[in-house]
């Protein structure tokens, strides 16, 4: 390298040097204040949410809204104060939400099912159909509600299984809340000659003596309808969802007990079959 190319490489480093001097000595003031009033806002914004939090903790508000209710006040105090930061740059806001406002345009037509699905889940969070826990069945899926988003609702069965499911397939939809429980329907048939009403006592008793059965939602044992195989039994009653099949076949082989040893028949299916011998050959 020459001399005259080392000049020119010192003299453009000097000239930066001299702009960073220039723009810390007018300016480092203004980026001290903006800072300072930057991290201060996001204190503030924590210290709000929290107190906010507390109170809904406080007055027993549905955790889901309560989430939802902290994290946006957070989102617009930092909005908020960032906007503040900025005017004390000397950087006007004006140009920039007109930037924003098009680009949002833009990206909405291109996200339409995403934006549906937090249009969707605000509407969840607002009405609140359904809370953290409950059990509730949409589109054939059935699980315990453990969390819900803007853009999805969360869900688990027995298994431990996660179940995603956009918030859009829940609003509009028609969603069936049990809460805690889930219902059982069982249906057997008796013998013709059997005795029903002995057999709705004898499996009301066993309902009653499951500590999985829930007592405080009406449990139902009776006559559902009649068959070829005999008289048809049906059963109905609530167990928890978070032990559903556990707790369902473990009631399901005590009926099966109870019955045998009260001495009910039930009748296995049987089909005659007739043969009919043809004799025009002969």
């Amino acid at each position: 390298m020459n001399e005259t190319g080392l000049e020119q490489e010192l003299a453009q480093l000097q000239n930066v040097y001299t702009l960073l001097t220039e723009f810390l000595v007018n300016y480092s003031f203004q980026l001290v204040g903006a800072l300072l009033i930057f991290l201060l806002g996001l204190w503030l914004a924590g210290k709000v949410a929290r107190m906010v939090e507390h109170q809904f903790e406080k007055h027993h508000i549905d955790p889901t809204l309560s989430h939802f209710s902290t994290n946006v006040i957070r989102l617009l105090i930092v909005v908020m104060v960032a906007i503040v930061a900025l005017g004390k740059l000397g950087i006007s806001v004006t140009p920039m939400i007109a930037a924003i406002g098009a680009v949002s345009l833009g990206a909405g037509l291109a996200v339409q099912g995403m934006l549906s699905n937090y249009a969707a889940g605000l509407t969840i969070i607002v009405t609140r159909p359904f809370t953290v826990g409950n059990t509730i069945t949409v589109r054939g899926v059935t699980g315990v509600v453990k969390d819900v988003r803007l853009g999805l609702t969360l869900l688990s069965n027995e298994e431990g299984e996660q179940i995603s499911i956009p918030n859009k397939h829940i609003v509009g939809e028609i969603l069936y809340n049990s809460f805690g429980n889930r219902l059982v329907e069982s249906h057997f048939n008796l013998a013709f000659d059997a005795n029903p009403e002995h057999a709705i006592e004898v499996i009301t008793a066993v309902l009653k003596q499951q500590p999985a059965v829930a007592q405080d939602q009406a449990m139902q044992v009776g006559i559902n309808g009649f068959s070829s195989a005999g008289i048809e039994l049906g059963l109905r009653f609530w167990i928890p969802s978070a032990s559903y099949y556990q707790d369902k076949y473990k009631i399901n082989l005590a009926v099966w007990q109870a019955l045998l040893s009260a001495g009910v028949s039930i009748p296995a299916p049987a089909r005659n079959i007739h043969i009919v011998e043809d004799t025009r050959r002969q």
